[in-house]
């Protein structure tokens, strides 16, 4: 299942999750899976009408109001350490991630230690993790989304009166389109920004679907607008034709990130290159070159998601001695791979299953699953490589 979320009217965690139950997640479905992260609070929803619309009003009831907000540190502790599915983690992780980038460049503090204010409430996490909860329960494999459109005026909060767009706001959807409305407050919230920059793969036009059901979230405040303060969720099926690529070949925009460094230790190097892996950079290099003033040098390659840049480059300004780095979009065409198992000589094996241009499939051993068999079985890698690879096409 594909899914457009048509942000006519803004977008905010509770609207997000009003839309999606409304779509046909189970109310105690989501009660029972939510309460094993956190507790401390009730989910209602109630129908209500806006402009003849029917739609789902979200409401997270907070019952221990001893419990304040949390920092950035204690809702990742809190996500890791729980059963969640592991995309819903994934996802989870990377919304918060995106607040805890925003607050801590407003406010000049360390991102582990950033306090979210009204962000880190109950509802806040119910809203972010619920909604990931429910994209999941739906099978929705992509999500599509319209440009965002933004408020104005003044909204009081912890530090006082700051004009919306919030400044979080801004910062999360930096490399977003945007367009102003005539709305006199606050349509796009902290929240709703973080959920759906963490799940568009891209923003503008519906994009050719069998439209299959479409639920409506409700917002609570009044706006000013002359449109109804709501958010739309399409569910349906991509179409054929987008669905299955022929040839096996997929495409993807990427971003590039490169900077040059002449005094920075390979230990250094070696701890970079494993930061950046895991936070979610999709390749990293090291080119020998030589630099001004003759000297030899090493010319960093990153390869990221553009929704993962602004980390990656942070990540490189504080980890390294450079002091500026280079960036540009592109595309890369790859073949398509997943993970697969198969039954070889020494039990059931971990490998890459890859399709390639003609649809043909081939497979590829996993390095550290072959380095293991091998130490086990005292055997070369290479024979534990050939091994494998005869099992599998056979």
């Amino acid at each position: 299942m594909i899914a457009y979320v048509d942000m006519f009217s803004g977008i905010s965690g509770d609207m997000s999750l009003g839309a999606l139950i409304d779509l046909g997640v189970p109310l105690d479905w989501l009660k029972e899976k939510l309460g094993h992260v956190l507790n401390g609070f009730q989910l209602k929803t109630r129908i209500v009408y806006k402009h003849h619309l029917k739609a789902t009003d979200l409401i997270v009831e907070v019952i221990d109001e001893g419990r304040g907000s949390r920092n950035y540190s204690e809702i990742k502790a809190l996500i890791t350490n729980s059963p969640l599915p592991e995309k819903v983690k994934e996802n989870s992780l990377s919304a918060f991630q995106k607040i805890a980038l925003a607050e801590s460049h407003i406010h000049g503090k360390d991102i582990e230690t950033v306090h979210f204010h009204e962000i880190g409430g109950i509802d806040s996490i119910v809203d972010i993790i619920g909604s990931f909860l429910c994209v999941e329960y739906l099978g929705i494999k992509k999500v599509y989304a319209s440009s965002i459109p933004l408020g104005s005026g003044f909204v009081t909060c912890a530090h006082g009166k700051i004009p919306v767009p919030v400044p979080a706001t801004m910062a999360i959807l930096k490399d977003i389109p945007v367009r102003s409305s005539d709305a006199t407050t606050e349509i796009v919230t902290p929240t709703g920004a973080a959920i759906i920059a963490t799940l568009a793969s891209s923003f503008g036009h519906m994009p050719k679907m069998i439209i299959k059901q479409v639920g409506y979230g409700s917002g609570k405040r009044e706006t000013g607008s002359g449109l109804p303060n709501l958010l739309r969720i399409v569910l349906g099926e991509p179409l054929k034709d987008e669905n299955k690529n022929k040839t096996g070949v997929q495409k993807q925009a990427i971003h590039v990130v490169k900077t040059n460094v002449d005094d920075t230790t390979p230990e250094v190097l070696g701890f970079l290159m494993e930061t950046l892996f895991e936070n979610q950079a999709l390749d990293v290099c090291y080119i020998p070159i030589q630099m001004k003033k003759n000297r030899p040098g090493i010319q960093l390659e990153v390869i990221c998601r553009k929704q993962d840049l602004d980390n990656i480059v942070q990540i490189i300004l504080t980890q390294t001695t450079s002091i500026g780095v280079r960036y540009y979009e592109c595309e890369r065409s790859f073949l398509l791979r997943e993970k697969a198992f198969v039954e070889t000589l020494f039990g059931k094996i971990q490998v890459k299953k890859i399709t390639n241009p003609d649809n043909s499939i081939r497979f590829v051993p996993e390095y550290d699953i072959a380095k293991k068999v091998a130490k086990e079985k005292k055997i070369p890698l290479k024979d534990v490589y050939t091994q494998i690879l005869s099992d599998a096409n056979t």
